[in-house]
């Protein structure tokens, strides 16, 4: 009597059930494109240079802020703008109301990289590379006083910007971006975004897999915190994908491992995985709300819920792309609405475009943000611009 192999019928089920990936070894090298840069010989820009949809107007709101980044509305409506490369935050007041600043008061200087700036409770907020802090505003003279520091931050590395936002409940959430284009960090608080108190209270680790998700904003209904990401490096001139993401606490966003909708990166990952649907390492990662171009590099975002805006664009959002350093044609460089039904995308058009003319490079969108009137303001970081836009019905 032939003896039975025990769990023959086991093995035969796993290995039917079983899915092997291959490694990268066994599929064509990508090589990465030559380092072309867009030429930057225009050094001044003409509000004329831009072009917008008819009934809107731009022109130039304020000029000669040097790395120009985050935008921030005051509580009673001052524009304030953070400068990385300065170590500033400047205030830009239109007390006159003619849509040009009247002056640029420095709210704070000395700072290391200071980038993210929020207001909540009548406070500002200031995230510099390695710290977040605490500030009493003085809305008459638009200064700041420090009040406390809340929490230190990672050392930054390749991506030294922090972000912040706030929800409604007063939670405080900040972004941070790897140090690096592509590897394992070795501090948990590293490609993620993190969550806080008001007060800056144990500070813990909101979602991760984020490469460098610079910019963060609430949604207006829902609450959700919605991101940019920006994908790494050196896969040709149409891979990976950067992201519009819904950050949803405790979610991985895949990066080193992943990008996109669930895709191995196997340029990264070497490893041969052998496993049950889902398929690690990307199965249980978080797909993007809506895939742009690679290499575009999303920065800014807004959601339109003025009324002072097309009525049809309620609810859309406004996307900054800031544009490719490194792609053999050059990308981005405009501002995008991404048409929204239901939390997901239907579409994208083109709002803001003229920031690059062949190869020559008029500026780089970076934060958009509205004010009460219902204007949308633009920071460059090239030129040094903030371009306002209003809507004539």
């Amino acid at each position: 009597m032939k003896k039975r192999v025990p769990g023959l019928a086991i093995v035969a089920a796993i290995i039917l059930s079983f899915l092997v990936i291959i490694s990268k070894n066994s599929l064509p090298a990508v090589l990465p494109p030559a380092k072309v840069l867009p030429k930057e010989e225009i050094e001044t820009v003409n509000e004329s240079d831009l072009k917008i949809p008819p009934k809107f107007s731009l022109r130039i709101f304020a000029a000669s802020l040097k790395g120009a980044r985050d935008l921030e509305l005051s509580p009673q409506g001052t524009i304030l703008v953070s400068q990385p490369q300065e170590g500033k935050v400047i205030a830009l007041p239109d007390a006159n109301g003619d849509h040009k600043a009247d002056k640029q008061i420095t709210v704070a200087s000395g700072l290391s990289r200071p980038h993210g700036l929020a207001f909540y409770g009548g406070k500002l907020f200031i995230a510099e590379e390695t710290k977040v802090s605490r500030y009493r505003w003085n809305e008459e003279t638009s200064s700041a006083t420090l009040e406390k520091k809340l929490f230190d931050l990672p050392k930054g590395g390749r991506h030294f910007t922090r972000t912040m936002a706030f929800d409604s409940q007063g939670q405080l959430f900040v972004t941070i971006g790897s140090t690096c284009d592509v590897c394992f960090e070795n501090h948990q608080f590293l490609a993620a975004v993190i969550v806080s108190d008001f007060e800056g209270n144990n500070p813990r680790l909101f979602a991760k897999g984020l490469r460098n998700a610079v910019f963060i904003t609430t949604h207006p209904q829902t609450g959700e915190l919605w991101g940019t990401e920006m994908g790494r490096d050196f896969l040709g001139d149409n891979l990976p994908p950067d992201e519009v993401n819904i950050i949803k606490e405790g979610r991985d966003y895949g990066w080193p491992l992943c990008y996109g909708n669930r895709v191995h990166d196997t340029d990264f990952d070497e490893k041969v995985y052998i496993q049950i649907v889902p398929q690690p390492p990307c199965g249980e990662t978080e797909p993007p709300v809506y895939e742009v171009c690679a290499h575009c590099a999303p920065l800014g975002l807004q959601f339109v819920t003025t009324d002072k805006f097309p009525k049809d664009w309620q609810g859309d959002l406004l996307v900054a792309y800031h544009g490719s350093w490194n792609r053999s044609t050059p990308i981005g460089y405009k501002v995008v609405k991404i048409n929204l039904e239901n939390g997901k995308a239907a579409g994208v058009e083109d709002f803001i475009t003229g920031f690059l003319t062949g190869s020559l490079v008029v500026a780089r969108p970076v934060d958009l943000i509205f004010d009460q009137n219902g204007a949308l303001y633009v920071s460059d970081d090239k030129g040094g611009f903030i371009f306002k836009i209003n809507y004539q019905n």
